[in-house]
């Protein structure tokens, strides 16, 4: 297979913006590292007929769902973190109230983080995420409810302990 050096562009381009989406999937560096990784090595086996059809980075973003969900059916425990990449970001950090919604996403269960980050995240509409990750709009409406009903719970039990003052 002979490298396309648009291709080498792509990578450079949209590598930490594709490791970012990754870690809002998973929650975790270390697997976000892996889906990128993983849906770049597809990308690049499919090069020659998604540059002229389709958008890369959105191909690529649906591969790294669908990893993520395949990931999650075959592991149904995970072990979540707050951590940092191990790769430099030019992003600002997320602000102590960003991060505390990231601690709050991250006790989520996968199916509900997934349609979250996509909703919110992605900006897609339901019917692009049933098909996306395989399941009825109707049940992306309930993982959608229950995941935001959650994170209002998290996020409102430890706002009042903070604004205490002794």
């Amino acid at each position: 297979m002979e490298d396309d050096p648009r291709f080498a562009e792509f990578v450079a381009e949209r590598a930490n913006a594709l490791l970012r989406y990754g870690y809002a999937l998973s929650g975790n560096p270390h697997d976000a590292a892996d889906l990128t990784q993983e849906a770049l090595i597809r990308l690049h086996r499919a090069w020659a007929r998604v540059r002229s059809k389709e958008d890369p980075e959105r191909y690529t973003k649906v591969i790294m769902a669908r990893l993520h969900i395949s990931v999650w059916r075959r592991r149904r425990r995970e072990h979540l973190a707050w951590a940092l990449p191990e790769t430099p970001l030019h992003d600002a950090l997320p602000s102590d109230a960003d991060q505390e919604l990231w601690r709050a996403l991250e006790g989520l269960p996968r199916k509900q983080r997934a349609v979250l980050v996509l909703r919110f995240y992605e900006q897609l509409q339901d019917a692009e995420i049933a098909d996306l990750l395989g399941i009825s709009q109707g049940t992306v409406r309930s993982h959608a409810s229950l995941g935001l009903t959650k994170l209002r719970t998290k996020i409102t039990d430890r706002t009042p302990a903070k604004r205490r003052t002794p």
